[in-house]
């Protein structure tokens, strides 16, 4: 069940870049990206087992910014545990595990056929971490064969499994109904919507590379992106932040006329609207 990875347009490219180039330099927005750039609160490094990675990226759905917290404390006490043992327990056990993140049985589900999944792969001698085994034929097969997983879950579970670095631009719920409108990019219906906004955003930032490496260079990121590779991870930061922060809600510094206005934020055109806002009240 692998999606077609359909050409971005170079207006689609464009408009990645643009917005971007402006989120990248608002200073809430860069604070939320070097927090959590090399060192993520959601996907720590310091948990080096990929299966045990894939569980978290799976755990992490349905699980607010509030429960940061709560919820690295249930993956660390899951990687203390190990995946095996994780995988044989009992459910009762595995509910007094899981119980702070709610939803116990269908975090139970994920973890019992994503160890099906992994066994499976394991015979096909298919190793998910290796860069030389398509993401794209990946996250499909992840999304069709894991119970509770989608194409937005597949997508963090391999980036998390393969490393912040890899290429992977996980989409989630928020970046198809409200970035990508903000981008003008037209999505299909339903979950493969994730995997064409993936598609174009991993486009975007390997067709403009040097130009990203650059926004990172001018605002003075305090980020660490390894030679060699495009900075997929920020700009996956840097989008993440600049939904959250700006069009969850949305924010008033809004412009309502984007994506044609490129300024996006604190533009002439918000300044007027909310002057005759203002002004009628």
């Amino acid at each position: 069940m692998t999606a077609d990875r359909a050409a971005a347009t170079a207006l689609e490219i464009r408009r990645v870049h643009r917005l971007i180039a402006r989120a990248a330099g608002l200073p809430d927005v860069q604070a939320e990206v070097e927090a959590n750039h090399d060192e993520n609160r959601w996907w720590p490094t310091t948990i080096t087992d990929a299966r045990v990675r894939m569980l978290a990226a799976g755990w992490s759905t349905r699980v607010s910014y509030r429960m940061v917290e709560t919820y690295a404390r249930v993956i660390r006490s899951a990687d203390t545990r190990g995946f095996d043992k994780l995988a044989a327990a009992t459910d009762t056990e595995l509910t007094e595990l899981v119980r702070p993140l709610g939803l116990p049985q269908t975090r139970i589900d994920y973890l019992h056929s994503l160890t099906g999944l992994l066994q499976n792969w394991e015979q096909e001698g298919i190793d998910p971490t290796s860069p030389e085994t398509s993401s794209d034929e990946l996250i499909g097969d992840f999304a069709h064969r894991v119970r509770g997983a989608s194409y937005k879950v597949a997508q963090c579970a391999l980036l998390t499994a393969r490393g912040y670095h890899c290429g992977i631009i996980p989409v989630d719920s928020g970046m198809v109904t409200k970035l990508a409108p903000a981008l003008g990019i037209a999505l299909p219906s339903g979950a493969v919507a994730h995997e064409r906004m993936r598609h174009v955003l991993e486009a975007a930032v390997h067709a403009r590379a040097a130009d990203f490496r650059a926004l990172i260079a001018e605002h003075e990121y305090r980020v660490t992106v390894p030679d060699g590779v495009a900075p997929t991870w920020w700009v996956h930061l840097v989008l993440i932040y600049f939904k959250r922060l700006y069009l969850n809600g949305p924010s008033t510094r809004l412009c309502r006329k984007r994506p044609v206005c490129t300024k996006v934020v604190d533009c002439t055109h918000r300044a007027r609207e909310l002057r005759a806002e203002g002004r009628r009240r």
